[in-house]
This record gives structure tokens, C-alpha cells and sequence, in this order.
């Protein structure tokens, strides 16, 4: 009998990061379900370059603060393909301000971006992962949550609560064959950082040893593992990926 073959979600895949992840996981054989909340024309294209070397996938519109959205793809997903194998909690927003001058709402989207997003897909589907003994869990939080970042109290605390959700959860499901890790990207050339000045550019590639920001695809290939049998004995921890990052 032919080997079911593992389904890998992506929240957040349509660009940046999570697009070089998407692509990654379906080299790796998975069938990667991008899901974006309004950027269809990025998801398609990213899909449309998984196909086009030889890989499968798809894009769904749900986003991360719709329960019902994710509820609706995870079940799906578990009637027409067995189940979500690889979770990655990727989807972000950033509403940039001095805390000071914050509106509540700026605070609530970003958090409920990030961590109630993480939580309403993670839930969506754990139980299925808890049944067939197996899954990969890998949240990506941020630098800013070790080195704090001026201007993003919601962001940093958002991503900061991100390694204590996965440290938790981890200990949970462990048992289960299921693991739970964490991604801290440091500076990635993506559209989430853009709002750099080039004096602040310049003042955070001093602080970087390898003289440069990262790339996506710096960041893919350690998914990649963490979502691999090669990683069973690994859980609950936070990877810093910063290029060693002084601060």
C-alpha cells in the first residue's frame, strides 16, 4: 500500500519567510498548504513555483484570527488528504508604535495575529496529530523577543510569548510522538523589516558577525530538519537563527 503523503501547513506562506518554508517542506515530498489571509496573488505564485518543480500544494485563503476559517481548512484537510502532519505557525503582522501612543487596537491585532493565531491552528490540529502518534509542531517567533525592539512592544511581546506557548505544549504532547520547537529569526530581508532606516541597517549588520541579514532561505532548511524523523529526540526549544546577533 502506497505511503499517505505527509500534508505540511504553512500559515502565513504567501511571501517572505513563510514562502521559503512552504517551498522547502514540499522539495522535502510534503504536500504544502499555503494559507494567507489577504495576499492571494503571493500564495498563488508560491504555489505555482512549488508545481513547477515537481511538488505539490495549494493555497487557502483563512486567516489567523478566524477560528472558523481554520477550523474549517483543518477539517478539510483531515477528510481529503488524512490529517495535518507539519503545523507552522508563520502568520504576522506588524502595527509599529511607541507604546505611548499605541492604540489598543494596533496591540490587538498583532497579538492576535501571532499568538492567538498560533493558537487556533495549533488546536485545529493537535487532536489529529495526538491520534496518529506523529507531528511537527514549529512556531516562529523573533529576535525582538530576547533583545526587545523600540516601537514593538506588541510584536516582541507577542513573539516572546510564542517560546513559552511551545515550551508548554511541547511537554504536553510529547509522549504522543509530537513535537513543538521554536524559530527566532533575527534580521531577514523580507518586507517585515523595511521599515529600517539605513543608519539603523547599518548599526544592526555591526552587531551581526556575519556582516549581512539573513535570507528565507537561511531560515527553510532548519524547518525542514525540525519537521523530519531525523528530529523525534528534539522539543521544546527556541533555535536562534541571527547570523550570532550581539545584543
Amino acid at each position: 500500500m502506497t505511503e499517505r503523503q505527509k500534508v505540511a501547513w504553512v500559515t502565513g506562506g504567501s511571501r517572505g519567510i513563510g514562502a521559503a518554508i512552504a517551498r522547502r517542506l514540499a522539495a522535502d515530498g510534503m504536500h504544502a498548504v499555503v494559507s494567507y489571509r489577504a495576499d492571494a496573488a503571493g500564495a498563488g505564485k508560491v504555489v505555482e513555483a512549488i508545481r513547477s518543480a515537481g511538488g505539490s500544494g495549494e493555497a487557502v485563503q483563512a486567516d489567523a484570527t478566524s477560528r472558523e476559517a481554520l477550523e474549517a481548512l483543518a477539517d478539510r484537510l483531515d477528510a481529503e488528504r488524512g490529517g495535518v502532519d507539519v503545523l507552522v505557525n508563520n502568520a504576522a503582522v506588524l502595527k509599529n508604535g511607541l507604546f505611548a501612543l499605541m492604540p489598543e487596537a494596533s496591540w490587538d491585532a498583532v497579538v492576535d495575529t501571532a499568538l492567538g493565531g498560533t493558537f487556533r491552528s495549533t488546536k485545529a490540529v493537535i487532536r489529529g496529530m495526538l491520534r496518529r502518534r506523529w507531528g511537527r509542531i514549529v512556531n516562529i517567533s523573533s529576535l525582538a523577543a530576547f533583545s526587545g525592539s523600540a516601537g514593538q512592544t506588541n510584536y516582541s511581546a507577542a513573539k516572546g510569548a510564542l517560546v513559552s506557548f511551545t515550551k508548554s505544549l511541547a511537554a504536553e504532547v510529547g509522549p504522543y510522538g509530537v513535537t513543538v520547537n521554536c524559530i527566532a529569526p533575527g534580521f531577514v530581508e523580507t518586507e517585515m523589516i523595511s521599515f529600517l532606516t539605513p543608519e539603523a541597517r547599518e548599526d544592526f549588520l555591526k552587531r551581526i558577525p556575519m556582516r549581512r541579514f539573513g535570507e528565507p532561505d537561511d531560515i527553510a532548511p532548519i524547518i525542514s530538519f525540525l519537521c523530519s524523523d531525523g528530529a523525534a529526540y528534539l522539543t521544546g526549544q527556541t533555535i536562534r537563527v541571527d547570523g550570532g546577533f550581539v545584543g
